[in-house]
């Protein structure tokens, strides 16, 4: 079942209607619409009905969901929606259906007449099987599974790539230097249009007001131009909201252009960019992103299972990534977002598929599965060799080393507690580090002989066995939760560390909090207690800096 409970429009259905969708669509410019598929492939519409926008052959809006048979059986495979709103939607044998409004000839039909029920869009997409499908404000794209693109519709910024400002009727297909290129990715923002090629170039063209095409400038292009800004990197994914965009690369790495008044970019301000910047820099991989025309809200999700939003979220401003704590990134639309549309057809045809990275962190510790245990502090973590091998170099030499198929397979460690050393298994398997900022307060050991089980203190062992194994990506996120736990308690005992584990970044943010806040830090006993020539060394750079005048 796919859960639509956070969706406000299905709350008027029964629980019975509910338990059979297998998939759904909230669209229209209050959210007032919805499209869903049950589990025997039957299609039904409710709602306002705003353009004609249901598909149900008349003007008249229903709260009792109505059956669109000219859909039923029909296998739905991807569905878009303007702001007119007009709907489109490919199914699994390539076949387009539209509906709604065509004001613009967005319907590709050839007329401006408004679309009251589902008919097919055959001009020039007849003989083409589309695989996917992406609805601008007033102009519609095709996607076909040769790699051709097709656009028509509203034209008057070039968002149909025919290098002309006239309205396209029927669907033309967009050539220029996309001729004798492979598409395998489509999306729309309200007046602009991207693709993705299969070697991981993308290509814009539209409106460019506010930079959402990552040229570098601000003027429309009536044809398809290369993002020569992404030539570096491999972008699997791209999604558009109304005026930015948001492209996701082959190795998890988040890139984001264009109008930012409401932070949509997630870069800490609200200034627009013409070109696009690495955001989410210091989170963990990125699987998936989110963003749909219809709003200023951006989404994210992790390879972790951590998913962030940022943007227009119930009106307010969110300009960095902030975690939630949904699943999905579709909840932050259901309940973020305005109007609360779906950003992509909601599907349950997955939902008992896990990914390699999902399979990966449900066997963590297993020790059903494990062929490996650690034993530190009399306690068991159970692990696979071939895990940590293809994880960590220091594992690798390990086993290659010394590694005896007949010896026994439990390996004592005594350098480490067992929660750092599990912190650190775990981040192999899930590329995160779980120690929340909120716990991060505490007074370090370090130098002080202290050890008041903090969380911060977990940080600095964490750090410390980042270093000892050469893993440097974990040293940066265990100095990333180290700098959101400082306080003006553990502030000289998190300075010591820095110097201690060569975090030269981590030393300069730790010597800045120091002189910020002196008179509260000198008053502390870890202060005192530091060993003479750290605390000289302090002292003088801070002299240096002019921090102590008398």
């Amino acid at each position: 079942m796919v859960d639509v409970g956070k969706w406000p429009i299905f709350t008027l259905l029964s629980p019975q209607e509910i338990s059979s969708i297998r998939k759904a669509c909230v669209f229209g410019t209050s959210a007032n619409e919805a499209l869903y598929v049950t589990d025997s492939d039957e299609v039904f519409v409710f709602g306002l009905n705003y353009s004609n926008c249901l598909g149900t052959g008349d003007n008249q809006s229903t709260l009792v969901p109505k059956k669109l048979e000219a859909l039923c059986g029909k296998k739905i495979k991807s569905l878009s929606y303007g702001s007119g709103p007009h709907v489109l939607l490919s199914t699994e044998d390539g076949v387009v259906y539209a509906w709604g409004h065509n004001g613009y000839s967005q319907l590709g039909n050839g007329t401006t007449n408004q679309g009251l029920a589902p008919i097919q869009v055959c001009t020039n997409l007849l003989i083409k099987q589309v695989v996917e499908v992406a609805c601008g404000s007033h102009h519609s794209m095709a996607l076909a599974a040769d790699g051709e693109v097709f656009a028509w519709g509203y034209n008057n910024c070039g968002q149909v790539g025919s290098g002309s400002t006239a309205n396209q009727p029927t669907p033309r297909k967009v050539t220029n230097c996309l001729h004798v290129k492979r598409v395998v990715g489509i999306a729309c923002g309200q007046t602009s249009s991207m693709a993705v090629l299969d070697n991981g170039e993308v290509y814009g063209w539209g409106y460019n007001g506010n930079g959402q095409l990552g040229l570098g400038n601000n003027g429309n292009q009536l044809t398809p131009v290369r993002v020569a800004a992404l030539h570096r990197v491999c972008v699997n994914q791209i999604v558009c909201g109304y005026a930015h965009t948001l492209a996701l690369t082959d190795e998890g790495l988040l890139y984001a252009w264009g109008a930012n008044t409401y932070g949509q970019l997630g870069t800490g301000n609200k200034n627009n960019l013409l070109s696009p910047a690495h955001i989410m820099v210091e989170k963990e991989r990125v699987i998936e992103i989110a963003a749909c025309h219809s709003a200023h809200t951006s989404a994210a999700k992790t390879q972790g299972g951590h998913v962030y939003m940022w943007g227009q979220c119930r009106g307010q401003s969110v300009t960095l990534p902030h975690l939630t704590h949904f699943s999905s990134t579709d909840d932050v639309f259901a309940c973020f977002a305005t109007p609360a549309v779906t950003w992509r057809l909601l599907s349950a045809e997955h939902e008992d598929f896990l990914t390699v990275a999902e399979s990966l962190k449900k066997e963590f510790d297993s020790p059903e599965t494990a062929d490996l245990k650690f034993r530190i502090d009399g306690k068991y973590i159970h692990v696979h060799k071939a895990v940590l091998k293809i994880r960590c170099e220091h594992f690798r030499s390990m086993f290659q080393s010394y590694w005896n198929e007949d010896m026994k397979e439990v390996i004592e460690i005594d350098q480490f507690s067992y929660p750092v050393y599990r912190a650190f298994l775990q981040y192999l398997y899930t590329d995160t580090v779980d120690l929340p900022p909120e716990d991060a307060i505490g007074t370090s050991r370090v130098g002080t002989g202290q050890d008041t089980g903090s969380k911060v203190l977990s940080s600095h062992c964490l750090l410390d066995l980042a270093t000892s194994y050469c893993e440097n990506r974990l040293k940066k996120l265990c100095q990333h939760i180290i700098k959101r736990g400082i306080t003006v308690e553990n502030a000289f005992s998190l300075f010591s560390a820095a110097v201690r584990y060569d975090a030269e970044d981590l030393e300069e943010f730790c010597f800045k909090f120091c002189i910020n806040h002196l008179t509260e830090v000198t008053q502390t006993a870890a202060f005192w207690q530091m060993d003479g020539p750290l605390l000289k060394e302090f002292i003088a750079k801070a002299s240096k800096c002019g921090a102590f005048k008398n």
